[in-house]
Formats: C-alpha cells, sequence, structure tokens
C-alpha cells in the first residue's frame, strides 16, 4: 500500500491535486459444495472492532496469476483445496481514492487437506446453507465488500 499525493487535470475543467491510495489486487473465491453451502470463515477485523464472515481473500502476489492466487487463499486460510475457479465478480471497491480491484471467483466443490497454514485468519470455518446468506448480509453478520459482492452474485445467479 502506498499513499501518494497526484495532480489531475479533467477535460475542461481546473487541476487540482488528489491523494490516492494505492494497493496490490485482491483475489477472492466462493467456494460453494454440492449441498449448497458456502465455505466462510469467522474472523475479527481490528480496524472495525467487529466480528464477522467472510470468503477466502487476499492480496496477489507480484507476478501470480489471479485464479491462482485465489485458490492459493482459500486453501492457507481454511485447509480446503479448489481445484479450479471461474471469475464470477469485479469491483473497484473505493474508486474515487483509490485503485484497489477485488477479483471474486467461484469454486464449485473443495477437498479437505490440511488445518490452514494461517491459523490467524479465522476463528473458526464452517459450511454455511447458501440459503441463510441474505439473512446474514442484512444482519451485518458478513460485511467485507469482497465477501458481499461474491456472495450477492452467487444468489443473483441461482436457478
Amino acid at each position: 500500500m502506498s499513499l501518494d499525493l497526484v495532480d489531475v487535470e479533467p477535460s475542461g475543467r481546473d487541476r487540482y491535486e488528489h491523494h490516492l491510495v494505492r494497493f496490490a489486487p485482491v483475489a477472492a473465491t466462493v467456494v460453494l459444495n454440492d449441498r449448497d453451502e458456502v465455505l466462510l470463515m469467522w474472523r475479527h477485523r481490528f480496524a472495525t472492532r467487529t466480528w464477522n464472515w467472510e470468503i477466502p481473500s487476499g492480496i496477489v502476489e507480484d507476478g501470480e496469476r489471479l485464479a491462482a492466487a485465489a485458490a492459493r487463499e482459500v486453501l492457507e486460510e481454511t485447509g480446503w483445496q479448489v481445484e479450479s475457479v471461474e471469475p464470477l465478480a469485479y469491483n473497484q471497491p473505493i474508486g474515487g481514492m483509490s485503485n484497489a480491484e477485488h477479483h471474486v471467483f467461484l469454486a464449485r466443490g473443495a477437498t479437505f487437506v490440511a488445518p490452514p497454514v494461517d491459523t490467524h485468519e479465522a476463528d473458526r470455518i464452517e459450511w454455511i446453507p447458501l440459503d441463510r446468506i441474505q439473512d446474514m448480509i442484512d444482519r451485518r453478520e458478513i460485511v467485507a465488500g469482497v465477501a458481499v459482492t461474491g456472495l450477492l452474485q452467487v444468489l443473483a445467479r441461482r436457478p
């Protein structure tokens, strides 16, 4: 992450300075199983002093493919391995002041291979029925932008 002061010159307008927060891209994955459940992590976010459910996500490393980063984060944070991921959603969560990009993928099915490597990432890891997700979002039990984006996309595309 870096903070820059940039010159902005919109067409037909006066030039001005604006702060820009630069981030590495984030890759995240909504993992669904054959029982129509989604893999979620219960975690604490110290910046907001809140607990909530999230999907596996993290920073894409230099030179790493987005899909590979998404699958890696699932394994590192949950201990579940996905065979493949497909693009699900893309957003720029704070486009007015940042270059942040969230790439959300969908994985259908996963195999538990080992306890998570990143033990600080979640207090609990659970498969939660997809039918409960909208209510959880409404009750602010799921608030992370990347998780809300991905989960709402899955709900919107249900047959």
